[in-house]
């Protein structure tokens, strides 16, 4: 289930990668000739039943990262690599980048197609936000930290010449150009705090339910997630019925919710009622333990682990797979071994349409369906995507 790359180089600071567009015919030619020598996966299952046998990997690209580009490559990247799901921004310029990534990859070599989701929100959420601020009020001398700790290169600060206009003839005062590249603003927060001078605001929105809906009907989705805090079914179900008839085209709803104690699962059980009259399709429950943070090191991971015992343990939990995210990295598999949750199976609640599956009424399946990997893989694939320009060895590997 853990999704790796492993390369014969050091990984140059993030601020400092390359970046360029897989998609060219000469980097698409450098991209087959590798392929040719290490190797990808072969598989013939599909998600459905990586979900069932607890082998699925999510690739979340970001509900807020918009950067065309980029999303393009990592989607090629990771369906070369094997995931099941590529999770993306609910826009349809992303959506495109994610199914040309993905066709442009089955152009390299024979694949099944991994699942493409969109994610949007039914109120404030963490991932529905981006980092704000002008630059000019930001003093030169600033050892600007935001743009150091910023995991997605997303901000980019340079000398230049003020804006004010100079009546007395003096030259024009220097100020710092700039600020955040929206597109590749994730929302992770980490700006926030570092700045020294309180300059960074936070804009949060909501996807346009009708937006979002009209999208779905678009051919290339194949899944809908929808982040919610859990507490407040009335926004929850405002967004299932402002979805409609969309839903219809889906393979998997996700939700996705943080722990929230022990009013979590009576909030699944709420949110299921709600869908379960309408649910034309399998469900899951993406279990957010710590947000957007899987790249910081190995603790990142424990949060989500712990959510993950809590709900296997819980009887009256409603039905659908269960997947973590929030934290995830090289260590999450590990410490569902520990806990011996990985690709462990038990007798579940049959989900609601039985008949295209052709199963008993209680079926065996994993009871940690999968996992999604957000900031760790986009991390991986970016140092992956640079040593391709430098025609490093690089090997990919699922396990």
């Amino acid at each position: 289930m853990s999704l790796r790359f492993s390369c014969n180089s050091t990984s140059f600071p993030q601020q400092h990668q390359v970046r360029g567009n897989l998609k060219s015919s000469k980097n698409l030619d450098k991209v087959r000739n590798l392929v040719k020598t290490v190797g990808v996966p072969s598989l013939t299952s599909s998600p459905l039943e990586s979900l069932r046998k607890g082998n699925w990997v999510k690739l979340i690209c970001g509900a807020s990262f918009e950067d065309v580009v980029d999303i393009r490559n990592l989607s090629l990247v990771y369906t070369l690599a094997g995931v099941d799901c590529i999770d993306c921004a609910a826009d349809s310029a992303v959506v495109s980048a994610v199914n040309d990534g993905i066709e442009s990859a089955r152009d390299i070599v024979g694949l099944r197609r991994p699942w493409v989701m969109i994610s949007v929100n039914d109120d404030e959420d963490l991932h529905f936000r981006k980092a704000e601020f002008d630059p000019e009020d930001c003093p030169l001398d600033c050892s600007r930290p935001c743009e150091i700790v910023c995991p997605a290169s997303a901000i980019s600060l340079n000398e230049g010449n003020s804006t004010l206009e100079v009546s007395d003839g003096t030259n024009a005062s220097r100020v710092l150009e700039g600020g955040v590249i929206t597109e590749r603003c994730y929302g992770c927060g980490r700006c926030f705090p570092v700045c020294p001078y309180d300059n960074i605001r936070v804009v949060t929105y909501i996807r346009d339910t009708t937006a979002t809906a009209d999208l779905i009907k678009r051919n290339g989705i194949d899944a809908v997630e929808i982040h919610t805090s859990g507490r407040q079914s009335t926004f929850f179900e405002e967004l299932w019925d402002g979805l409609g008839d969309s839903i219809s085209h889906l393979r998997l709803i996700a939700v996705s919710l943080p722990n929230v104690g022990d009013s979590t699962i009576s909030s699944m059980n709420t949110m299921y009622s709600i869908m379960e009259p309408n649910l034309p399709c399998f469900n899951l429950w993406q279990l957010d333990g710590r947000p957007m943070s899987g790249d910081i090191g190995r603790g990142a991971t424990r949060e989500s682990i712990a959510f993950a015992v809590r709900m296997a343990a819980v009887k009256d939990r409603p039905p659908g797979f269960l997947q973590l995210a929030g934290g995830t990295n090289a260590h999450t598999v590990d410490g569902l071994k520990k806990m011996g949750l990985f690709q462990t199976t038990s007798i579940t609640k049959n989900l609601k349409n039985e008949i295209l599956t052709a199963s008993l009424p209680n079926s065996l399946h994993a009871l940690i369906g999968g996992i999604a990997y957000g900031g760790y893989a986009r991390k991986v694939g970016h140092n992956y995507i640079q040593d391709c320009w430098k025609g490093l060895e690089f090997h990919a590997i699922t396990a």
